[in-house]
């Protein structure tokens, strides 16, 4: 181990007294900052105001993405462009621009790869990937690549009969996280595609994105897993036993799944629906694996169990018809006009801004309580995910101004109380001597 070290060390003097520590690539390595800061400076004015104007511009995430990358490259581009004329002028000096090549082959690898990682929905790993690979690229050029990766794959480890080295390693986990980017982008691709085509239903269209998810994934893991030499069939036998003890742990969570792929198949919930469950009455707007999202009137957002809606009741006002009826009962009193109460409660939901005119609305006597004649007036409504309650209230407000214009009395609670001659109960009535 020790001669490994001293050997490493060595190679570390040599290759810094042959590129670093001369009078030539000092000159240079001043030349390479000094452009970088010139170039920087220069063009930090020119990148705000193209900032600005793609952002002003209507385009899709990744051309924004992409645009936004070529601004952000281009100090890069113009430092290549000075590199160049500081190589030609070492050359024409018969000095060899050793820093000045490795600096412009660094700046390009630089841009490309900026611009590939550009397309990668997570910016969080596109600056490691882009980074992780400009220090590969950095490496690469300066010929310091080949020794680091021989070092590191001499250091060698075991996890049960399986051996690894830190360089496989570190490749499975920039191959897992490549593959993993490609199956994003691909099952973003994919779902937008789907999304599409409107001869498919919104639960179908839900079912096929989140099939192409789980395979894209899945997929990616399995392929970088294999590339890294890790024997997929050992890893089958034991995630089988594993899955034993966990699906006992996880009963509950595999549940909900399933049912989330039985609501999907069977289109009763699908996003945009209008159900009442629980006690919580909204609009799906989202089905996840796990739950179903569904928004109130009130802007709260209620994660139902998938598993709650498959077992428990469920009303769903817009399954296969979006018409709905809706009952708002009236009570007259029975001194009252019986016809022309039924007549002005029909008018006041005709001209209404959500009833419709077909099926007409209609009022019907339903009972006489004690207190009152029990009506009824039934209408129809075609946007129940707008709400139900202000479209009551506002035909109520119309009634209430009807009833009064015309003289139709709303009533209250009343008893009569006799008392009998022969009763025990007495009742004598006190009144205020009158002071005129």
């Amino acid at each position: 181990m020790e001669q490994k070290f001293v050997a490493a060390y060595d190679f570390l003097i040599n290759w810094l007294n042959a590129n670093v520590l001369t009078w030539n690539t000092a000159a240079q390595w001043a030349c390479v900052f000094g452009s970088y800061v010139l170039t920087a400076l220069i063009w930090r004015g020119f990148e705000r105001r193209l900032f600005e104007q793609v952002d002003q511009k209507k385009l899709s995430s990744l051309s924004r993405s992409i645009l936004r990358a070529v601004v952000d490259a281009g100090n890069v581009a113009a430092f290549v462009v000075v590199m160049q004329v500081c190589t030609a002028v070492f050359e024409s000096m018969d000095l060899r621009p050793g820093v000045l090549d490795a600096a412009s082959d660094l700046a390009v690898a630089w841009i490309v790869i900026r611009l590939v990682t550009s397309i990668m929905p997570n910016r969080v790993l596109a600056r490691a990937v882009t980074g992780l690979v400009w220090v590969v690229a950095a490496f690469s050029i300066f010929g310091l690549l080949g020794p680091i990766t021989d070092s590191l794959s001499r250091l060698s480890f075991s996890v049960g009969e399986a051996k690894f080295t830190a360089l496989g390693v570190i490749k499975g986990v920039a191959l897992a996280a490549i593959f993993l980017q490609a199956a994003a982008l691909t099952s973003q691709f994919i779902t937008k595609r789907i999304e599409s085509v409107h001869d498919l239903s919104p639960s179908l269209q839900v079912l096929l994105t989140k099939t192409f998810k789980v395979l894209l994934y899945t997929g990616a893991v399995l392929f970088a897993m294999s590339s890294v030499g890790i024997d997929l069939t050992s890893l089958a036998i034991f995630s089988s036993a594993l899955g034993v003890g966990i699906g006992f742990g996880l009963k509950t969570v595999f549940s909900n799944y399933v049912a989330g792929i039985l609501l999907l198949m069977d289109n009763s919930i699908k996003p945009g629906d209008t159900i009442e469950v629980g006690g919580v009455f909204g609009v799906v707007r989202d089905m996840r694996g796990r739950y179903a999202s569904v928004l109130t009137r009130n802007g709260k957002e209620h994660l139902v169990p998938n598993e709650q809606l498959i077992t428990g009741e469920v009303v769903n006002w817009t399954h296969s018809d979006t018409n709905i009826r809706l009952e708002v009962p009236v009570g007259i009193s029975y001194e009252s006009d019986l016809d022309k109460a039924l007549d002005l409660l029909s008018r006041a939901a005709v001209g209404m801004e959500r009833v419709l005119h077909d099926p007409v609305p209609a009022a019907r006597l339903v009972g006489f309580g004690d207190s009152s004649v029990d009506l009824v007036l039934r209408f129809w409504i075609k946007d129940a995910d707008q709400g139900v309650t202000n479209v009551r209230s506002a035909v109520l407000v119309r009634v209430w101004h009807l009833f009064h214009e015309h003289g139709i009395e709303f009533p209250f609670p009343q008893r009569d109380v006799l008392l009998k001659s022969d009763s025990a109960l007495s009742v004598r009535l006190d009144r205020e001597p009158d002071d005129g």
